[in-house]
């Protein structure tokens, strides 16, 4: 499964949705909303960060995973495709983290 990338599951989510919320927990997610399923990334955020200070590389890789999936859903619904977060990423490797942080508008 090495091969799996965010775009993998871009299109899985994308995929999901569109199933009946009966059978599908992204479906119900999207069903519920963009607050729900933002707050349900908050969730993963945080669940995240305690496994990063637990130490426990499982955990962390699970709750990583769990904190990637909800963010495919926030963006799905959102309308906002990958490319468009990948692009803005390479628009910043090209400058120094200090120096785009320094950038940004307040």
């Amino acid at each position: 499964m090495s091969d799996f990338t965010l775009s993998d599951l871009e299109e899985i989510v994308a995929d999901r949705a569109k199933a009946s919320p009966d059978e599908s927990w992204t479906a119900k997610l999207v069903g519920q909303g963009q607050q729900r399923a933002a707050k349900k990334l908050g969730e993963e955020a945080v669940e995240t960060v305690i496994a990063a200070i637990g130490g426990e590389k499982s955990e962390l890789v699970a709750e990583s995973a769990d904190l990637l999936y909800h963010l495919m859903v926030v963006l799905n619904i959102a309308g906002i495709p990958l490319h468009d977060v990948m692009n803005e990423l390479a628009r910043r490797t090209g400058q120094s983290g200090l120096q785009e942080k320094a950038n940004r508008k307040s």
